[in-house]
């Protein structure tokens, strides 16, 4: 649990200034922090950052433009916001144990696409997981660059596990000789088999690209396997699990370091944030100390009596559980598809997304553990909150006061900032 009063959140961050100054915008800010404390945040993307990361975040540091890396800056003044780079990478590779670490993305798709940008040409095939199996947009949708880019494969999961379809991943890869294969998705819930995935990339000659934007604070944890022994380039946001600033990074071998630099800078992106950089310093820094072992170790163990307990209340639980912080159930059996569902959970403070079901085109819902678990919850909050699900589900008449109740009092015994 984040211990650190919330008063003194980010001495930079001078919260009664803005209330002088702009009234309206410092009164969303006090409703979002009351959103976030009277509900339960159970989306699979979320967390809350340590006061730490969010001083960091606030300071000084966003003033300062910097182009280009560390000792090769395109503006002056950078000797100090230097030494904050220089961390953040040091950091990085220490704790996946990389080669060389890229802190400059600023979120997970902007990573992808450096990856992309550095490892393929326009038009190149690309074998990923196909977006109604849970792959992410920048993994062939035609609404995305990488779609309109690149000529994707989607490959998917088996209907009846859910699990992914080995067979089928290397069969399309001989088929279609891609360029690159990703390995990632937004909702699967197990672990990838990386050795798998490099031997069949091997076979193909193609580039192997793990986007761990979900498992990377599991990995930092030892809560999960690495793919950096396996993939050519990993790409990760900082959050999550993680729980650093929304953002992103890249880890690579040195023979690729210098062609995925020049593909972040300058030719996706301008400027490094570096306040978000030292952030994710901080961030980095927290993820190598003991507690967060433990933390990722016990957001395991709450998925997975979370998902044993839904799946107990009657909701088909996808893969038949899980391994890492997500949970995909499909709330059907008890009669009410995923967006229906949402709407019901979202009435009684139950914070989620939906998913694609593996197969049909029902929706399902996506849910992860790390927000709660950084909140000080254990095993037995997660059976009341499953508890929770199937009663607001159910409850027949008008939106589930009840249940809405008893979701503000458990959030009310676990805030997420002391103070």
């Amino acid at each position: 649990m984040l211990t650190t009063p919330v008063a003194s959140v980010a001495s930079y961050a001078d919260l009664r200034a803005l209330r002088r100054q702009d009234h309206e915008i410092a009164e969303i800010i006090d409703g979002e922090a009351a959103r976030q404390c009277d509900t339960l945040q159970l989306i699979a993307a979320e967390n809350f950052t340590s006061p730490a990361v969010l001083a960091a975040l606030g300071s000084p540091l966003a003033n300062k433009y910097a182009e280009g890396y560390p000792g090769a800056r395109h503006h002056g003044g950078c000797e100090i916001v230097d030494a904050a780079e220089r961390i953040a990478c040091e950091r990085a590779t220490g704790l996946f144990k990389a080669a060389h670490a890229n802190v400059q993305p600023h979120s997970g798709s902007s990573a992808v696409l450096a990856a992309y940008a550095a490892l393929l040409r326009p038009g190149d095939t690309v074998l990923a997981m196909g977006l109604a199996h849970g792959g992410h947009l920048t993994h062939g949708s035609p609404a995305n660059v990488s779609g309109r880019w690149f000529d994707f494969v989607g490959y998917g999961v088996d209907s009846d596990t859910g699990l992914i379809d080995y067979d089928q991943v290397r069969a399309l890869a001989r088929e279609h000789r891609p360029r690159a294969i990703v390995c990632g998705s937004i909702s699967y819930p197990r672990h990838p088999d990386y050795a798998l995935f490099r031997e069949i990339a091997d076979e193909a000659d193609a580039y192997l690209i793990a986007d761990a934007a979900h498992p990377m604070g599991l990995i930092a944890g030892g809560a999960a396997p690495s793919p950096v022994p396996y993939a050519d380039v990993v790409c990760a946001t900082t959050h999550k699990v993680l729980r650093g600033p929304r953002g992103g990074m890249l880890l690579c071998g040195p023979e690729l370091a210098e062609r995925l630099d020049r593909a972040v800078f300058p030719f996706t992106q301008g400027g490094a944030q570096m306040h978000a950089v030292a952030a994710k310093a901080v961030a980095f820094g927290e993820a190598a100390a003991p507690a967060f072992a433990a933390y990722a170790h016990q957001v395991v163990a709450n998925a997975r009596m979370l998902a044993g307990a839904l799946e107990a209340e009657g909701f088909a639980v996808l893969t038949g559980g899980t391994d890492t912080h997500l949970i995909g159930a499909d709330p059907s059996p008890l009669g009410m598809d995923g967006r229906a569902a949402r709407g019901r959970l979202a009435a009684a403070g139950l914070v989620l997304d939906t998913c694609a079901l593996p197969s049909g085109d029902g929706r399902g819902l996506r849910l992860g553990t790390a927000a709660l678990t950084t909140q000080g919850m254990r095993e037995p909050q997660m059976a009341e909150i499953a508890s929770f699900f199937t009663r607001a589900i159910r409850e027949a008449d008008g939106p589930p006061r009840r249940v809405r109740a008893e979701v503000r009092e458990l959030a009310g015994r676990f805030p997420p900032y002391q103070g």
